[in-house]
């Protein structure tokens, strides 16, 4: 049986999930990825099942995609068709939807695809309007989607006190293996909102077992560093390079999975960590944006064999401890602020706490973190029990 999203199931004119919709003011969160499985944008679907949409809202990255990684976003007045706002801008405040463009909506729908880490920050986008949404008065019904990753593996613990952040705006497991409709759910269950503030439009036929390929749903790049479900497979480990002087890829065609610096031999690296579910492929390769551009890195690519088998996150922790031994001037921790963060690491956000980079930085062995951040997963993974949707 093929997977319906909840955007499917409102193109197939479902009773349910057009009820929520038909005579009421709408608002639109949605960016390039929310399409339905004919690849036709929401805007059109829902329009064309005679929905009133009012405003657009976009995430990080803008309701076109076009705007690479902690680029703030303008909004955009109504020239033709409905105005689009920005829910990412130059400060924390700009993440949430302000009180006149939430004025005279009946309901704010969301339509965005995640794909199943902690940082990616879609999630919180929705959160965010969520919350303020509902002090608002005005329902958030989320047409849900599939996580790329599954939803039966957890991958890491949830963050410590003190370091919550726009890659993390809730303590969840780093691959956490819930649904958007899912994660705001939860938030939704943590405020104590009125039982009407949130709806979600469950999916059809999907199983938390599923690949995204097992879904048959068309991949769109979510974010211009999100080309396949292959880069989202990695990213769990892959976006903690965020928090590096490392390139993570940006300005290949293979980010997340490509990573390396000036100074580092990726045949080294390949040699002293066999993984399990990946292999290490040693490469050179020259950034064409970001960080390196234009310089000759060598480094690796994480080719992953066996996805079901594959930690995606304590492989990149170990690449990383690895590489902090082989490499030590090339493996530096990102000093600039991150995420509108400038107290605290970046590699603490996206660890969620400062474990990680001491136990390196002192030249520990990690196999007790990594014991450590695995127990924390199961912890969550029974904690998110009561907000699971699809059983």
């Amino acid at each position: 049986m093929a997977v319906e999203s909840g955007l499917d199931r409102v193109a197939a004119g479902d009773p349910e999930a057009l009820g929520l919709l038909a005579g009421r003011r709408l608002g639109l969160l949605a960016h390039p990825a929310s399409v339905d499985r004919r690849l036709r944008h929401a805007t059109r679907v829902l329009s064309e099942r005679g929905c009133c949409i009012e405003v657009l809202f976009g995430p990080e990255h803008g309701y076109g995609g076009e705007a690479q990684d902690m680029i703030a976003v303008g909004s955009e007045s109504a020239q033709a068709g409905p105005a689009v706002y920005s829910l990412y801008g130059d400060s924390e405040e700009d993440l949430y939807p302000r009180a006149e463009w939430l004025s005279g909506l009946d309901a704010i729908v969301v339509d965005l695809q995640d794909v199943g880490s902690r940082y990616y920050t879609y999630v919180w986008t929705a959160v965010c309007v969520l919350e303020r949404a509902a002090a608002a008065g005005v329902q958030t019904i989320v047409l849900d989607r599939p996580n790329p990753l599954g939803g039966e593996i957890v991958e890491g613990e949830a963050q410590r006190p003190g370091y919550r952040s726009f890659v993390g705006l809730r303590d969840v497991a780093v691959r956490h293996g819930m649904t958007i409709g899912e994660i705001c759910s939860m938030a939704a269950r943590e405020d104590g909102l009125a039982p009407d503030a949130l709806t979600v439009v469950t999916m059809k036929g999907w199983r938390r077992e599923m690949s995204w390929e097992a879904s048959g749903l068309p991949w769109v790049l979510p974010s211009p560093n999100m080309p396949t479900p292959d880069t989202a497979r990695v990213y769990p480990g892959g976006c903690l390079l965020e928090g590096t002087a490392l390139s993570e890829g940006r300005g290949s065609t293979r980010p997340f999975e490509i990573l390396g610096a000036p100074g580092v031999d990726g045949h080294a690296l390949a040699a002293a960590l066999p993984l399990e579910g990946a292999t290490l492929r040693p490469l050179s390769f020259s950034p064409t944006f970001h960080k390196h551009a234009r310089k000759r890195c060598g480094g690796v690519q994480v080719h992953v064999t066996d996805a079901r088998r594959f930690r995606s996150y304590a492989a990149y922790l170990q690449i990383l401890a690895t590489l902090r031994q082989l490499a030590p001037e090339a493996m530096g921790w990102r000093q600039e602020a991150y995420e509108f963060v400038r107290d605290r690491p970046a590699i603490d956000l996206l660890t969620g706490g400062p474990e990680f980079r001491e136990a390196v930085d002192a030249g520990e062995e990690i196999a007790p973190l990594l014991s450590r951040e695995q127990a924390g997963a199961q912890a969550f993974a029974e904690r998110r029990r009561r907000d699971l949707l699809y059983r």
